[in-house]
């Protein structure tokens, strides 16, 4: 795991939720559970900086930084997908993005299609972008965001054959790779997760190793985040382990949850006032970062 993977975790899974704003120093302290050096922890969120996701102040002698707006948007994005035990009921229609994106500005055309894939979306064929969910309001947020206006097309229409739905979905995505990639984590982690509930519960378990699994969990199971386009439950196969995955990332993450949280605050009141907290938060509406 990178240093730099790893703050967009511990922003998106605790610090958003104590005022989006933490030490250097205390951030040190909790990237060194990890095995990550001081240099390394400076370092990466120094680009970080650079590339819009968080901004830095000074308060005395002490650098605190925080996310920007930017940032925050895509923690919510991704907790909202991340933490949906269930598929949303489908409304029949698909959304189909077409592009032409000249070749001088190819990088946007690449950064769009990086935005498509984490968003959902999959490709019945070149530069013909296709997803089941009602993402209008993203795509149009991109639209704007890399002024593309000119050189798409945007699509909301309802499949009518020759074959069935599907058959689209078959086009657009492996589901068969995906299912085989929910079963490697399921497999693994029913096993850690009986493994941590035990020791845990006999008191032979630390609140910082309670930490550092919990974010070892998220930061796996956010990978999905890259390759499941959340399709509606119509749309799914009668195989699909998703939901099984979904449950068992769950069941894991509140067990976690207290032990981990407290040494969080231990390190974290180091250099930061926790402000805001509210001690019935649900930790099943705890967003994580993604890394982009």
């Amino acid at each position: 795991m990178n240093t730099r993977s790893m703050i967009f975790t511990l922003y998106g899974d605790y610090i958003s939720h104590y005022g989006s704003k933490i030490w250097i120093g205390s951030l040190i302290r909790l990237l060194n559970e990890f095995g990550h050096n001081d240099q390394s922890v400076r370092a990466a969120i120094s680009r970080m900086n650079k590339q819009g996701w968080v901004q830095a102040e000074k308060n005395g002698n002490k650098s605190y930084y925080s996310l920007t707006e930017r940032g925050q948007k895509r923690i919510d994005e991704a907790a909202n997908r991340i933490f949906k035990l269930k598929p949303e009921k489908w409304d029949g229609k698909w959304r189909i993005l077409l592009y032409t994106i000249p070749e001088e500005i190819r990088n946007v055309r690449d950064e769009l299609r990086k935005e498509l894939v984490w968003s959902g979306f999959g490709t019945i064929s070149n530069s013909c972008w296709v997803s089941a969910n009602n993402l209008d309001k993203q795509v149009y947020d991109l639209i704007e965001k890399y002024d593309i206006a000119q050189y798409v097309d945007f699509f909301v229409a309802e499949y009518s054959g020759p074959h069935e739905n599907s058959k689209l979905v078959q086009k657009s995505w492996d589901l068969q790779e995906i299912n085989a990639k929910y079963q490697n984590f399921i497999s693994d982690y029913s096993q850690k997760y009986i493994i941590a509930k035990n020791k845990i519960q006999k008191g032979q378990m630390t609140e910082a190793e309670c930490f550092v699994e919990r974010a070892k969990l998220v930061h796996e199971y956010r990978k999905f985040l890259f390759v499941d386009p959340g399709l509606p439950e119509e749309l799914l196969p009668s195989h699909w382990l998703g939901g099984h995955a979904a449950t068992l990332f769950a069941d894991y993450y509140k067990e976690l949850a207290k032990p981990a949280s407290s040494f969080f605050e231990q390190v974290f009141k180091e250099g930061n006032e926790i402000k805001n907290k509210d001690d019935d938060y649900n930790v099943l509406n705890h967003p994580f970062m993604i890394d982009m």
